[in-house]
């Protein structure tokens, strides 16, 4: 049975915040491009649950209970609970990650 994948009100911004840069920086086009691909990859999480890993910033303090999978630069971070994918964070990877998943993760 497939899970419904959902987003969180943050990882929603950071989506509508990549594809603005995008679009301001390169082309409308190439924003809508990126928007569905990164669609794409959290969609698929819903029938490939653990096909994630877990982000090592986490990992090092001891916290399994969330994964991660990549689209190019980008970093889509989820949790897994009952029947939904949690997608909690879209971001940069050249972003201060272990900052971000502190004050996103740690401090809810």
């Amino acid at each position: 049975m497939p899970f419904l994948v959902r987003l969180s009100d943050d990882a929603a911004r950071d989506l509508e915040e990549i594809c603005n840069d995008i679009d301001r920086h390169d082309s409308p086009g190439r924003a809508d491009d990126v928007l569905k691909r990164i669609e794409k990859a959290f969609s698929s999480l819903s029938e490939q649950l653990q096909r994630g890993r877990h982000p090592n910033e986490l990992l090092d303090i001891g916290i399994r209970e969330y994964r991660e999978v990549f689209f190019k630069l980008y970093r889509i971070i989820y949790r897994v609970t009952e029947n939904n994918v949690n997608v909690l964070v879209i971001a940069d990877r050249r972003r201060d990650m272990q900052a971000l998943l502190e004050r996103r993760l740690l401090q809810a």
